[in-house]
């Protein structure tokens, strides 16, 4: 069974700390380097992706990103090793819970709707 069925979401003090988007999103951030070019990556708004990276580093008591400021040679953002153990973590649970509940996941899939 696919972990991609599931789409967990981690709260806290009623933000959405981790999710699939924000996951995804810390994903370009690691590969680019940058806040805008992930947001352009996943067809978001600059604001966007800077509001999702700011909730992420305020529901931790570390920093999932690290940015610095624009300027002559432009800015950049790194997602920091604690960022990176959030990712591989998050994954982490998706497999895990698929496997856990493959054969609830299986009757639920064999039953959707084919086009």
């Amino acid at each position: 069974m696919q972990a991609s069925l599931l789409k967990i979401r981690i709260n806290h003090e009623g933000n959405t700390a981790l999710g699939p988007g924000k996951i995804e999103l810390l994903q370009h951030i690691a590969q680019h380097g940058s806040i805008s070019a992930a947001a352009k990556q996943m067809r978001m708004s600059y604001r966007r992706a800077w509001e999702l990276v700011d909730v992420m580093n305020r529901c931790f008591d570390q920093a999932v990103v690290v940015s610095s400021a624009g300027g002559s040679h432009g800015g950049g953002a790194q997602v920091t090793e604690f960022g990176q153990a959030l990712i591989l973590a998050y994954q982490q649970i998706l497999q895990k819970s698929a496997q856990a509940a493959a054969d609830e996941l299986h009757l639920i899939t064999q039953h959707l709707k084919k086009d």
